[in-house]
């Protein structure tokens, strides 16, 4: 009886990893409680009494760890960073890999190695596959069975289902950028054919709408638009069509952040035509967003508490 108490303690003990804000070196703990991983932390960490209460936060993006059931729902090994009292996360407290891989791009160009780090993004959490945006899809397919394999410390069989449906997602998005296409034809040519229908009737319609268009580009021409995004995102806003499908996540929020007039001045369009390109933003982020915490849910309220296993990843067929 006291061997099966001792195994089911063990059993409810989860392992984790900690280390210090500044630090690079991470101990393994095992702890049932967010109050037993601070204590472990402490002493384990070196941290007097003068530095407690400690705050836990995750070291890939600083959330604060505060509350048992999202504690308990993290799964095996999750990284933490160990605040001290007074002590502030910042985006130079990532993990030791990323962190080293920023300081490297200061140095050397690491384009190479840009798989590497979307690969890390999938061993956290493959709901990411969702937010990544189609540059970096084609990247993860891009790469060898065998290095993604060893990155990711899985076998070639599952690094190829991994990719199969990063296909899928990228040619998802493709069918629904082309039926986009296919009904703004479809929709444009109900134009025409209303506007010669109703043209003896207005015959100034087209020109005007024609001069609209030829004053709004040269004002707009002659105006130096005062925009936070990059000449790739407006490049990709400009020339692709249904551009908020090619752009991830973190792309899509800056272009909601945009005033909608300084967007419209970089672009060179009227200010309809770039609300109607946020709106269309809005609706795919909060579409991928809502996909993720989705997933997210389904985990948190599983019975056995842990990240969806890499063979359990759902490779969905296409619809023809």
């Amino acid at each position: 009886a006291g061997g099966r108490g001792v195994a089911m303690a063990a059993a409810r003990l989860k392992p984790c990893l900690v280390r210090r804000r500044d630090g690079r070196q991470q101990y393994g703990l095992a702890a049932s409680c967010l109050r037993e991983l601070r204590d472990k932390a402490c002493g384990i960490l070196s941290i007097d009494k003068t530095g407690e209460p400690i705050t836990l936060v995750l070291a890939e993006d600083g959330t604060i760890v505060d509350d048992e059931d999202y504690f308990l729902c993290l799964p095996p090994n999750t990284k933490f960073v160990a605040l001290a009292k007074n002590e502030k996360w910042s985006s130079k407290s990532l993990d030791s890999g990323t962190a080293q891989l920023s300081e490297a791009a200061d140095e050397v160009d690491c384009g190479a190695e840009k798989w590497k780090q979307l690969a890390r993004q999938l061993k956290d959490d493959l709901s990411n596959i969702i937010l990544m945006s189609e540059e970096d899809l084609q990247v993860l397919i891009d790469v060898p069975y065998s290095d993604l394999a060893e990155e990711l410390a899985q076998s070639q069989t599952k690094i190829q289902v991994l990719q199969d449906t990063l296909q899928q997602v990228l040619d998802r998005r493709e069918e629904e950028r082309q039926s986009r296409q296919l009904l703004e034809l479809y929709l444009e040519a109900l134009k025409n054919e209303d506007s010669i229908l109703s043209k003896v009737a207005e015959s100034e319609t087209v020109p005007r709408k024609e001069m609209d268009e030829v004053d709004t580009g040269a004002s707009h021409a002659g105006t130096s638009a005062k925009t936070a995004l990059s000449d790739q995102i407006l490049a990709a806003l400009k020339e692709k069509p249904a551009p908020e499908l090619c752009l991830d996540s973190q792309d899509l929020e800056l272009v909601l952040k945009e005033d909608t007039e300084a967007l419209a001045l970089a672009l060179r369009w009227d200010k309809h035509k770039a609300e109607a390109l946020q709106q269309a933003c809005d609706q795919e982020l909060s579409k991928r967003l809502q996909q993720v915490q989705t997933l997210h849910s389904l985990r948190s309220t599983s019975k056995v508490k842990k990240t969806l296993p890499w063979g359990d990843w759902p490779s969905s067929k296409r619809k023809k």
